[in-house]
């Protein structure tokens, strides 16, 4: 069977070939045998996907890895739509919904003066229609289990602060640090695994918190770190391998001397030839 036609609006043709892939009458076998679970994996990956392409500045890519997400969208939908919960056209309806409720500056009567101000209302309207929605008895139900953890901690943390559960300044956060620091190395003297691993969660955690404070998008920023680590570590892989060894043959003290010379490459203080 040939393709649903080229003539077909963009969209209106991506809906029809998930819908044909999940026909149990000549459709994909494997696209046949996917739930929700299965392919909230697959969601996830692309999100992460489109977020590399754009950190490393390939919008070459981008399109393609936006087209990757949205069929994510798609496939949810349609099996929504077989197992009669909503459609494609419910998802669409229900954003347009929320956008329009949540800027009533742009398209209502409310006045924001600023992108700070806006925030602050953002928040509020969410809060509201958390209240409304009856969720669940605590602040914290909907936060997503499934986000990166870094994440998670950073959207638990900022939840706790709408109700005045936050540190006032970064040095407060910045004392906690140090008193989280001192307790990993503590556990570390007593010899305690279990509790070296409690501890590190507890530092790191804090630490997410830092970065909140300071308005830094931690996931980001790790991946930030992530990709300098990468980058001087492969430094010190080439100028070995043009010296005819490996990894293998260097000392550390040899290795962290090449770390120095790819920082200061990256900074511009020696000549990288």
């Amino acid at each position: 069977m040939s393709a649903p036609s080229e003539t077909l609006p963009p969209i209106d043709r991506l809906l029809a070939i998930m819908a044909k892939l999940r026909d149990p009458d000549g459709g994909c076998p494997w696209d046949l045998e996917q739930d929700f679970a299965s392919i909230a994996p697959y969601t996830i990956e692309e999100a992460y996907e489109v977020a590399d392409a754009i950190e490393r500045k390939r919008h070459d890519e981008l399109k393609d890895e936006l087209g990757d997400l949205l069929l994510q969208v798609v496939f949810h939908s349609q099996m929504a739509r077989e197992a009669g919960l909503f459609g494609f056209d419910d998802v669409a309806q229900a954003i347009n919904n929320k956008m329009v409720r949540r800027h009533p500056h742009v398209f209502g009567d409310a006045s924001t003066r600023d992108s700070v101000t806006q925030t602050a209302e953002w928040e509020a309207i969410k809060a509201a229609e958390r209240k409304a929605s009856d969720k669940g008895e605590s602040l914290l139900d909907d936060v997503p289990i499934a986000l990166p953890a870094l994440k998670r901690a950073q959207k638990l943390q900022k939840r706790a602060a709408t109700v005045g559960f936050d540190w006032p300044t970064a040095d407060r956060v910045l004392d906690k640090v140090d008193e989280e620091l001192a307790e990993v190395r503590e556990a570390m003297a007593a010899g305690d695994a279990d509790a070296v691993a409690e501890e590190i969660g507890d530092l790191i955690f804090v630490c997410t918190n830092l970065g909140r404070k300071m308005k830094v998008d931690v996931e980001a920023a790790t991946r930030s770190a992530n990709t300098k680590f990468e980058r001087r570590f492969r430094h010190i892989e080439q100028t070995l391998e043009s010296q005819g060894r490996t990894t293998s043959d260097a000392t550390l003290d040899e290795m962290e001397a090449l770390w120095d010379d790819a920082k200061k490459i990256e900074k511009g203080v020696v000549d990288p030839a």
